[in-house]
């Protein structure tokens, strides 16, 4: 039996839980290692947070951020900022102290909810936050504690949540440096499932006995977006709190494991594991993944490996994750569109523009552009950016591609010199200003060269202050302080000059272009 899912007025993730608590109480919504929580209690456990938060004095358009990796307690309170029509502003586990900082100081989060062993990270900046109220711990017993207590609070389920109303908040590297707010509805995570839907598609399907691996972090768009599928379809969601391949692979086994959705990166690891074989994977049935392209190799890989459906997806946070798919048909090893990145979906629409804006024909390369019903509401706070990327309803992706006969994708490079590691974004900017920091650099470049397991590595080229020394070594303990593991450079060359233009900008290309030189493809 297949769930089907259609886009109706009104459907909010509270509506859309409730409704599977109501009709399959006792039915595991959520396994978090020994924890296990059903749709009746996961229901009953967002209505007492959004109580909780309520009498904290958060209300309609509030910010709570979550710091931590995720558990049940992360959609827990998803669930009661949906329902009281909060914003939920999930952070990166892995950033630092300034990182952590410029996202809650952005965001204007009022409460934020830290993990234990992240305490010191926020601790540290708390103080000169002047909109954040409190901190709470991120442990079973203190959350419990905290959402359970009585609160002299108005029923939150008086709030007029609908499908436009703001309910994410996630933070994406910014082309400029800062990380930038990317503000998500509701509609958000129901438009793509109506869409099939109502086209009777099953790209992307749920069957009533699915067994999901939530692998994708919740603070990534892909993570959030798949988990809120599974709970949207009212199947079972495992989660892995932080991957790691070889408890992927027992989990998908023990548990029986039908549907998944992984970023290249994670697949590769999945099927170099020792001893791994196609008997491992018996158990399911679709494999969706993205966040980066993928190499023909490794998909025939894959696809050997699991011997069962596999979807590739496209887009972007600001697209509401994915808007362009390769369905499982096109996914044959004799095939002749591995290579792309797929389609648009029903209803979203996919052009390929030149500098000015005007279409291109069949194959030639230009910016990708997205117009979709899950598309961002704005950037948080910047309405100029905001304008840049959404123009009259389409999404600016700075993806440069075309697309062939039949209107199917093929990504071909970056216009914005955005790096993939692993399926997360880093923008050069960012690190730039990090390495540029340091009392012994006059300036760096930064640019992305392909790398056989994480798809991207960072490189940066950096210019020292005359009689200064600095080691690589030195630098990269320098970054730490200030980066994220996955942002700082793995390779360092220090150099008289870097490339500009004539009006002075960095030159990434000039750099870019010899460490991706014979490839077809500038993007990994």
């Amino acid at each position: 039996m297949t769930t089907t899912l259609t886009s109706r007025t009104g459907q909010t993730l509270q509506d859309s839980v409730g409704r599977h608590a109501a009709d399959r109480p006792d039915h595991p919504a959520v396994v978090a290692g020994p924890t296990v929580i059903g749709y009746g209690e996961l229901h009953r456990r967002g209505g007492r947070t959004a109580t909780a938060l309520a009498g904290a004095g958060i209300g309609p358009g509030s910010r709570v951020a979550h710091f931590g990796r995720d558990s049940e307690l992360y959609y827990e309170l998803l669930l009661g900022c949906a329902r009281l029509g909060a914003v939920l502003v999930p952070i990166d586990w892995r950033l630092t102290g300034p990182e952590v900082d410029h996202v809650l100081r952005d965001s204007g989060s009022e409460l934020v909810f830290v993990e234990p062993r992240l305490t010191g990270v926020v601790a540290g900046i708390a103080a000169g936050l002047p909109r954040l109220r409190a901190t709470v711990p991120l442990a079973e017993t203190e959350y419990a504690r905290w959402r359970d207590t009585d609160h002299p609070a108005p029923d939150p389920g008086a709030v007029a949540a609908d499908r436009d109303t703001p309910v994410l908040q996630v933070y994406t590297s910014g082309t400029t440096g800062a990380p930038k707010g990317v503000v998500l509805a509701q509609r958000t995570f129901f438009a793509i499932t109506g869409l099939l839907a109502e086209h009777g598609l099953d790209w992307i399907d749920w069957r009533v006995d699915d067994r999901s691996l939530v692998a994708l972090p919740g603070f990534h768009i892909g993570g959030i977006w798949w988990l809120t599928q599974g709970l949207n379809a009212g199947i079972t969601n495992v989660v892995l709190p932080v991957f790691d391949s070889e408890r992927a692979v027992e989990l998908i086994r023990e548990l029986g494991i039908t549907t998944t959705c992984l970023v290249p990166a994670m697949l590769r690891l999945v099927v170099d594991e020792p001893g791994v074989t196609p008997a491992d994977f018996g158990s399911v049935r679709k494999v969706v993944y993205g966040g980066s392209p993928i190499s023909e190799a490794l998909l025939r890989r894959c696809l050997d490996m699991f011997n069962c459906e596999m979807v590739q997806i496209y887009g972007l946070t600001e697209t509401g994750n994915t808007a362009v798919c390769l369905p499982p048909a096109e996914h044959r090893l004799d095939g002749t569109r591995l290579a792309a990145a797929g389609r648009p979906y029903p209803g979203v629409g996919l052009r390929v523009v030149d500098g000015d804006g005007a279409d291109l024909p069949t194959g030639a390369i230009g910016q990708v552009l997205l117009r979709t019903p899950a598309r961002m509401v704005e950037y948080w706070n910047q309405p100029e950016k905001t304008a840049a990327t959404l123009v009259d309803g389409w999404i600016h992706t700075g993806d440069a591609g075309y697309l062939d006969d039949e209107g199917y994708l093929f990504i071909r490079d970056r216009i914005n010199d955005t790096i993939i590691v692993g399926g997360e974004n880093v923008y050069p900017a960012e690190v730039e200003n990090a390495i540029s920091g340091h009392p012994a650099v006059v300036e760096a470049a930064v640019v992305g060269a392909p790398d056989p397991t994480w798809g991207e590595r960072i490189c940066a080229f950096v210019v020292l202050r005359a009689g200064q020394g600095l080691t690589a070594p030195e630098l990269t303990a320098f970054l730490r302080e200030r980066l994220a593991q996955f942002k700082i450079p793995t390779s360092v060359e220090f150099v008289d000059t870097v490339p500009r233009t004539p009006s002075g900008k960095i030159l990434r290309r000039a750099l870019r272009d010899r460490l991706w030189a014979g490839r077809q493809r500038k993007v990994n």
